[in-house]
């Protein structure tokens, strides 16, 4: 039954916000890392920013690893808590460079041969990086994996439609709601469904006072119409 929801307000989103929508990004799965690690609790403007300023700051990966934290930390200060993911940033690059054997951070490319689970597990084992992080680096990069980051806008309307339970963190999200797809989606498919529930909860299901008047899932959305009832 939650899989039949899922799928109609796919196609209703979908429809509704214009999908296809093409990849806002292909940068390499390791740059993509990267940049998903700055964007926490950022916003996207501020942390283009960060990652541009990053770039131009240093000209390797390997540079950012090895550099004074503090020198890292300045340049990322369009981000919130640089303090904190300037250390973070080097750790993973440190770990990276580890487990690959290389002196410079490998490419991460080979995460193009693995089985989703185990790419999404390899990622996650590293410091600071939770289930949205790892599939936004296999979706967003040129991998174009189809594995689903499930981000607040995301979580926020799954929930209200009943697809989730009330008390499931974001993380905990992400098996749940993958689970509700068809298992042979390819990436496209996955990223609309993403953006099409993402675009929804910026332009309509909002967190305070959420347009359920004007909501083309209304039929469908136990707390849409509870909502208007009272």
């Amino acid at each position: 039954m939650l899989n039949g929801l899922a799928l109609l307000a796919h196609g209703r989103l979908c429809a509704e916000y214009g999908a296809p929508f093409p990849f806002f990004s292909d940068k390499d799965p390791l740059s993509e890392l990267i940049s998903a690690l700055l964007s926490h609790r950022t916003k996207n403007a501020d942390s283009h920013r960060a990652y541009q300023q990053l770039r131009a700051t240093f000209p390797t990966w390997e540079a950012v690893r090895d550099a004074p934290t503090l020198d890292v930390q300045r340049a990322l200060s369009a981000c919130t808590w640089p303090e904190q993911k300037a250390p973070r940033i080097q750790a993973v690059l440190r770990e990276i460079s580890t487990r690959c054997g290389t002196d410079a951070p490998c490419a991460l490319d080979f995460l193009a041969e693995l089985p989703i689970p185990e790419a999404r597990a390899w990622l996650e084992s590293l410091p600071g990086v939770g289930p949205k992080t790892s599939a936004a680096t296999l979706l967003f990069s040129c991998l174009r994996r189809p594995a689903m980051p499930v981000d607040s806008h995301h979580h926020r309307v799954a929930q209200r439609l009943g697809l989730i339970g009330p008390k499931v963190s974001e993380n905990a999200a992400h098996k749940l709601l993958a689970a509700l797809l068809p298992p042979d989606w390819d990436a496209q498919q996955v990223y609309d469904h993403h953006e099409a529930f993402m675009y929804h909860g910026q332009k309509c299901c909002y967190f305070h006072r959420p347009a359920c008047e004007r909501c083309v899932l209304l039929d469908v959305c136990p707390t849409g119409q509870a909502g208007l009832k009272t």
